[in-house]
């Protein structure tokens, strides 16, 4: 689903990531973890195609990032779901409205605008908001509703994109601990039961052991750990966290 050898990432002639190797299948759920600066955003946003490529190989879905043409980008867009710390929610628009923004791809924007939906439309809006605990809060405005509900509504509006990987960027960070497990459990439910590749980027250690299936540790710009959860000891931690540059 998505293979890196040997690449070279960063902005303008700013090198961030140096000598990545990484292999990510269908279906797995991955957790970045790093110290801040590391380059950890820049590894899993690279994957939208929005990172230049200095040096080296990178596929996603099967299509070379190095020099793909800009209708294709799209189209490997529209299949990548992203959830952001900072929700990027229509704060004036019902929890509806937005999840439903998720299928602009298929809906008219004339029809976007005026808000007609069609029914077969509602029902899948339903569905996602359903797999959230977010369809009794259908008609209620995004500013009105918690940190974790509308976390919670970014993921259906993820969803809503019929998206074969998902990005999670920091998706916890600024939640309680009840909310933060909800939103994992959510999580770990799409990546389970829908088969959605998971790709989050998380400060909690303990949360990237319970829902991950691997985890990969960058520092200074480099992967220094990829391997299963379970092998994730103190000691490994530390080497991640203390490297220097």
């Amino acid at each position: 689903m998505i293979k890196m050898k040997n690449l070279v990432l960063g902005y303008k002639k700013e090198k961030i990531l140096k000598d990545i190797n990484l292999e990510i299948k269908d279906g797995e759920f991955i957790g970045i973890i790093g110290p801040s600066g590391a380059g950890k955003s820049t590894l899993m946003m690279s994957v939208t195609g929005g990172i230049k490529v200095f040096d080296g190989k990178f596929k996603v879905l099967g299509h070379d990032m190095d020099n793909i043409k800009k209708k294709r980008l799209r189209k490997i867009r529209e299949q990548i779901g992203v959830i952001f710390q900072g929700y990027n929610l229509v704060d004036r628009l019902s929890v509806l409205d937005n999840v439903v923004s998720g299928m602009l791809g298929d809906i008219p924007v004339a029809r976007a605008v005026l808000r007609y939906y069609k029914d077969k439309e509602l029902v899948k809006a339903k569905e996602y908001m359903d797999i959230v605990d977010m369809s009794k809060y259908a008609t209620k405005r995004c500013d009105e509703l918690s940190g974790g509900q509308r976390q919670r509504v970014a993921i259906a509006r993820a969803l809503a994109g019929e998206p074969k990987i998902i990005l999670a960027d920091e998706p916890i960070s600024a939640l309680d601990e009840k909310s933060a497990k909800k939103v994992m459990d959510i999580l770990r439910r799409i990546n389970q039961d829908y088969g959605v590749t998971i790709i989050a980027n998380l400060h909690h250690l303990e949360v990237a052991k319970k829902y991950c299936s691997r985890i990969v540790g960058v520092n200074d710009g480099r992967i220094v750990f990829d391997s299963k959860s379970c092998e994730l000891s103190s000691e490994i931690v530390e080497n991640i966290y203390t490297i220097q540059k």
